[in-house]
């Protein structure tokens, strides 16, 4: 007989799998939450260099649109500009520097 988890467990889950957290590198870093055209997005900031978080699911048409909003999500949590050409990863999570 299969073992049902506790009502409390699945509901752990979904506020775990809800959290962003920083790379190793952005320990410490300043964390801001930001929402750009209905998207939720998690920056996190160390002096020049920045991370950002996408929160929630995004279909494969709309992963297209997600690192341009992600920029811009930058720029809205920093002020600063961020340079494209240096960011890094995918639609979920990405890498990258700002110009103050």
């Amino acid at each position: 007989m299969a073992r049902v988890p506790p009502p409390a467990v699945p509901a752990f889950l979904l506020v775990l799998a809800a959290c962003a957290s920083p790379a190793p590198e952005f320990f410490g870093a300043a964390r801001t939450e930001v929402t750009v055209e209905g998207r939720s997005f998690t920056i996190f900031r160390d002096e020049n260099r920045v991370q950002v978080i996408r929160h929630g699911h995004a279909g494969p048409a709309e992963r297209r649109a997600i690192p341009d909003l992600m920029l811009v999500a930058v720029q809205r949590a920093t002020g600063c500009m961020p340079v494209a050409s240096s960011f890094q990863g995918d639609s979920g999570e990405r890498r990258g520097r700002i110009s103050c």
